[in-house]
């Protein structure tokens, strides 16, 4: 199961390895630099990390080690994504670097574009929709500027790396979550090779003792393959799947040692070798434990298999990693959050016997990001709770993250782009979210992770698995209900954490808005949703207009031929969220797959095109990009006469073009 929060309505939010000198670039004076490049649906930003030069140097110097050991682990996510992938980004890049043409041309522009929607999504596929990237330029131009190429720069398998970028129907779409049919032989991944998905249910379902209180997460770091017959797994471990890269990651991480602030993080990067050493997910969960428990470091970090949206079962966990430091005066207010889990706990609107009677160990604070990679890269979470085992999270509690570097840099970047004055015809909704939106952003990021994550708990004996591929939907709506009932409580004015009753009705609009019209423009016409996360959102909203019909807590309306949201009655609405709340909290604990199933199939997955054309039209008119990603800061590793590190610096300036062709210069571990 996977647990993060991801920014979803950009539009609303009132809202690097050791290298010379001369490789780096520049400090960047101010206004900073938000805006890196726009292609397509994507636009590119900088995110400045404030604070960085107030940290020790022994600290700088540990972050810039576990950066290193971050962005060393590029090749795996792109490998995992599609085995064609690292070939396919290797080709490109010479086509790119080497073409002597018309680099003005119509044909190598449409080229340079489809080079960075492989470069954003880490491969061929979107990073969102999952879809194959369709180009706009010929097969005679590829095949041309192929031909042009040394012989040496022509892979072996370019007859099928060719078919696979023009053919629309070879492998069309990386994660497939299609009710009836085969999830696995329908998905462009490289998590399993030769295998169905009754082959994979089967052999995990027999490996499983539902009697275990404290089970691995079965698949995690592994491919899953039939080989002579025999359904196996090959893990992703030094000496195993992924070897090369995972040695160097391990060699940063041997070095990051020498600058830990304290015996625990100390403890807990050597816990992380160990794993990536033997590929024994019980030392992953002695690891995520000794993990947890570190809360006195101030600079922190995530590396390795996390996250599973990337497997159509939710098992497998895509390779990523982000380093980040405390942001010392934001986290007030996650440590109030935190330090009230109990109360929010025992007052939500589950069955008791679905609560957690002793809410341990949950953490929270406010990050600044320095550094993202892997699965999380360009494109990024907002927020993060770990660790995903329900019984280390029950036993031992979690951490909680919010990466205000990133909102922030959001925030900054959609100022007066005509959003509001376009979607919400209520000026006064407009000024409510004008004055509370990022605030309220923030904060529902942090009831999200810190408290929906970690809230709840299974019944003795339930499998977490047992939702299957709709789990990942129906926890990322459990937390963002518990999040939105929780937003509109008195308690929040009480804590101090808000300061105006009405506040949390500019977010309560922005997310019925969100899930009912706007994220649609994520969608091409005549598709179903399939993201997570965006079912998710779907599934509350559509559910939330179904159910309160009755008594008109929120309808859409036309006015002038454009559709509005009203929301009528915010205290209806609040008890709608505590109503399916409620009802999700319940499948969870108890495992009633079918019982998911139908609420994701009914309210989360189709679309009314004439209500999807409307919206895709109205955004047209506004020029804003549907996603958003980064490329990061650089950092230079700074030595004394002898060679010896004694710090690191960053900078600022570097293009998404030059930085994705320095990760594949400086990162390449399994391509070459």
């Amino acid at each position: 199961m996977s647990f993060r929060n991801i920014m979803t309505s950009i539009a609303l939010s009132a809202v690097a390895g050791v290298a010379s000198a001369s490789a780096v670039p520049a400090p960047t004076a101010e206004p900073f630099p938000y805006v890196a490049d726009r292609f397509v649906d994507i636009e590119v930003l900088r995110y400045p990390v404030p604070d960085f030069e107030s940290l020790s140097p022994q600290q700088r110097l540990l972050v810039y080690y576990l950066t290193e050991a971050a962005l060393t682990g590029r090749d795996i996510l792109w490998d995992q994504n599609n085995r064609y992938n690292l070939a396919l980004r290797n080709l490109l890049e010479d086509i790119y670097t080497d073409y002597k043409g018309d680099r003005n041309s119509a044909e190598f522009k449409a080229f340079h574009t489809y080079l960075k929607q492989v470069w954003f999504a880490n491969g061929i596929h979107h990073h969102y929709s999952m879809d194959k990237f369709v180009p706009e330029f010929s097969r005679d131009w590829f095949n041309a500027a192929v031909a042009s190429l040394p012989a040496s720069k022509r892979p072996a398998n370019l007859s099928e790396i060719t078919e696979l970028i023009f053919n629309p129907s070879v492998m069309p779409k990386r994660v497939n979550q299609a009710e009836g049919e085969d999830l696995i032989l329908t998905s462009a991944n490289n998590m399993y090779e030769g295998v169905t998905q009754a082959e994979v249910e089967n052999y995990f379902n027999a490996l499983k003792d539902t009697t275990d209180v404290s089970p691995i997460s079965y698949g995690l770091n592994t491919r899953v393959a039939k080989i002579d017959g025999k359904v196996v797994e090959q893990p992703y471990k030094v000496g195993g799947v992924y070897s090369k890269a995972i040695e160097r990651i391990v060699a940063n991480l041997r070095k990051a040692c020498a600058y830990a602030e304290n015996p625990s993080q100390l403890a807990v990067i050597q816990k992380l070798i160990e794993f990536y050493e033997t590929g024994n997910l019980r030392d992953f969960d002695e690891y995520s434990i000794l993990w947890v428990g570190d809360t006195d470091s101030r600079v922190d970090f995530i590396n390795g298999f996390i996250e599973s949206y990337g497997d159509p079962l939710g098992m497998t966990g895509s390779w990523e990693s982000i380093v980040n430091f405390k942001d010392l005066g934001a986290s007030h207010r996650t440590e109030v959050v935190s330090s009230n889990a109990q109360w929010f706990e025992d007052h939500s609107p589950v069955d008791p016997r679905f609560r957690k009677p002793n809410v341990k160990g949950v953490t929270a604070k406010v990050i600044t990001a320095a550094i993202l990679a892997g699965d999380s890269y360009p494109a990024t979470p907002i927020g993060i709770n770990l660790p995903n085992a329900n019984w280390i999270r029950a036993a031992h509690g979690s951490k909680s993250v919010t990466l205000e570097n990133i909102t922030r840099a959001y925030d900054e970047a959609s100022h007066g782009n005509g959003f509001n004055e376009e979607f919400v015809d209520d000026a006064a909704m407009r000024d409510l979210m004008d004055k509370y939106l990022f605030d309220t952003d923030n904060l529902h990021t942090d009831l999200h992770e810190c408290l929906g994550h970690a809230s709840g708990r299974l019944l003795p004996g339930v499998d977490p698995d047992a939702l299957k591929a709709h789990g990942s939907t129906l926890e990322e709506a459990r937390a963002d209900l518990f999040a939105l009932y929780y937003l509109g409580d008195p308690k929040l004015i009480e804590l101090g954490l808000l300061d105006n009753p009405d506040a949390y009705k500019a977010q309560y609009y922005k997310q019925m808005l969100n899930g009912l019209m706007t994220q649609l423009m994520r969608i091409e016409p005549g598709k179903d949703v399939e993201e997570a996360h965006m079912r998710n959102r779907k599934l509350i909203a559509e559910w939330c207009l179904d159910k309160g019909a009755a008594d008109n807590v929120m309808e859409l309306v036309k006015v002038n031929g454009k559709t509005y949201l009203r929301i009528n009655d915010y205290e209806k609405l609040r008890g709608l969220f505590g109503a399916l709340l409620a009802e999700i909290q319940r499948i969870k604990s108890e495992g009633d797959y079918e019982a998911g199933r139908d609420l994701v199939e009914t309210y989360a997955v189709k679309v009314d095109p004439a209500l999807h054309q409307e919206v895709l039209d109205r955004y047209a008119t506004l020029d804003i990009a549907p996603y958003r990603g980064f490329v990061n800061p650089a950092y230079t590793l700074v030595t004394d006469d002898k060679g010896n590190p004694v710090d690191a610096k960053i900078s600022y300036g570097e293009d998404y073009t030059d930085q994705m062709l320095r990760y594949s210069k400086d990162y390449n571990t399994l391509s070459r």
